[in-house]
């Protein structure tokens, strides 16, 4: 039997968080409507779609790359890195994995990169859906730890209420340090240290 997994992430435009992978295979008896790419999809219907694919999926699976992480190795390769986990993690060994996008992380199966597939291939939109109603709940939890940021409404992208709160505040522990805006507000922070000693 020919086990084909989706694999999408999420999480690689803000400056803070982790970003997420997630792979499923679907089950070809149980069809979920509605699939599509998570950005195009309302947040409740996001949440609903993500109840109904972990309960009718064959198997799916999560991988992360942690801030510091990122900022080791950089956005590109800890997507990957977050894909390869995803798969991993997964407890049905695919025959073949879908990966949105143009670049593959290194498996040991076939491996192929659609671009756009989170729109066309539903494996690969259910691993989207769940993967940012996962973040989406993680960024949530940050909110209640760093109110100051409001994580909760932009879950980390550089929106401008989100750089305005890093104008005020400076930047957290899960900030993501090679990220240009941020660097930005840590070199400004060291001038303003050097021009005081």
């Amino acid at each position: 039997m020919q086990l084909i997994a989706g694999v999408d992430e999420v999480g690689r435009g803000p400056l803070a968080g982790p970003v997420i992978a997630a792979a499923v295979i679907l089950d070809p008896h149980k069809p979920i409507e509605g699939l599509k790419d998570s950005k195009k999809l309302s947040e409740k219907r996001r949440e609903e779609l993500s109840e109904i694919i972990q309960s009718r999926a064959l198997c799916f699976a999560f991988g992360r790359a942690e801030f510091y992480e990122i900022d080791q190795i950089n956005i590109l390769q800890a997507s990957l890195l977050a894909m390869q986990r995803a798969v991993h993690n997964l407890s049905m060994s695919p025959t073949e994995v879908l990966v949105d996008g143009n670049r593959c992380p290194v498996l040991p199966c076939l491996v192929r990169a659609i671009i756009r597939g989170d729109q066309t291939v539903p494996a690969i939109s259910a691993a989207s859906i769940i993967a940012k109603v996962l973040r989406d709940r993680e960024m949530i939890e940050m909110d209640k730890i760093y109110p100051q940021y409001g994580f909760a409404l932009h879950k980390g992208y550089p929106t401008k209420q989100h750089v305005a709160a890093l104008a005020e505040f400076g930047v957290s522990r899960i900030h993501r340090r090679s990220f240009g805006p941020i660097k930005c507000i840590l070199n400004s922070q060291k001038d303003k240290l050097n021009m005081i000693s």
